[in-house]
């Protein structure tokens, strides 16, 4: 198994505005100098925070399925298929953009939230009619692993369902405490972490040899054979993390970013 730990300062910025809104981008576009460009087809992921409410006027996307996930604060949404809705603390917004469609997003004061692009096979969805739909923090299914709590985002067990293939959880594992999570033959965990600090390793590897990760770090596992990650949190706090399992790779083409 690899395991890459990638600070905040070799991830790209961003910004809206005069910086009401400000950006850190663990995979950012081509300019914008991130250290990784992509992960199979996990195509972008920014981590945007607004000092005071603003909004991103209507600005056009098509192929890619793009979803808003708010960390904490509001996320405003409004589109040229006919919906204006808001979502809160723990909800999502999904747009599987197909053959295109504008779309306008207002954060308010003091959000935090991710926006993340799955890439599928651009020049099949681009051919279908877009689509959106918004989920609140009550209709993710979550589960309790031995006092770890998985909050099931996209996949077989969320509400969620992408094109392309995926899976998103949201974990909280207490103070002291580790989650076990399989990583199979062929792909990647691809990971933010949103509280705390704690470290990463393979199934039976001797804790010397854990990677240490903190808030702000993203961490990408991959592995030819199949495996299992264990995140481990500090003893003094949980360890909150963003996982998403993606294959390093696909059977289509992808956009050459």
């Amino acid at each position: 198994m690899e395991i890459r730990v990638y600070t905040q300062n070799e991830q790209a910025k961003g910004h809206f505005g005069d910086g009401e809104i400000v950006e850190n981008k663990p995979i950012g576009f081509p300019h914008e100098g991130s250290v990784v460009k992509r992960v199979g087809p996990l195509f972008y992921w920014a981590w945007a925070k607004s000092l005071k409410t603003f909004e991103i006027p209507l600005h056009p996307h098509s192929g890619f399925e793009i979803l808003s996930y708010v960390l904490t604060g509001t996320v405003g949404h409004r589109d040229t298929l006919g919906n204006l809705q808001e979502v809160s603390t723990g909800g999502a917004q999904i747009m599987q953009t197909g053959s295109g469609a504008y779309h306008a997003e207002e954060l308010g004061k003091d959000t935090e939230m991710f926006q993340i692009w799955f890439e599928p096979h651009l020049a099949q969805t681009t051919k279908e009619p877009p689509t959106y739909h918004q989920y609140d923090h009550e209709e993710f299914p979550s589960e309790d692993v031995d006092g770890v709590q998985v909050k099931h985002i996209v996949g077989s067990a969320a509400p969620i369902q992408l094109v392309t293939d995926s899976l998103m959880s949201d974990i909280t594992i207490p103070a002291g405490k580790s989650y076990a999570k399989e990583l199979p033959a062929g792909y990647a965990h691809a990971v933010v972490i949103v509280e705390g600090n704690g470290s990463v390793a393979e199934k039976a590897t001797v804790s010397e040899n854990h990677t240490p990760a903190t808030k702000g770090d993203f961490v990408v596992l991959s592995s030819e054979e199949s495996n299992t990650a264990i995140y481990q949190a500090s003893t003094d706090a949980p360890l909150r993390l963003v996982l998403i399992q993606v294959p390093t790779e696909v059977d289509y083409p992808l956009y050459r970013k």
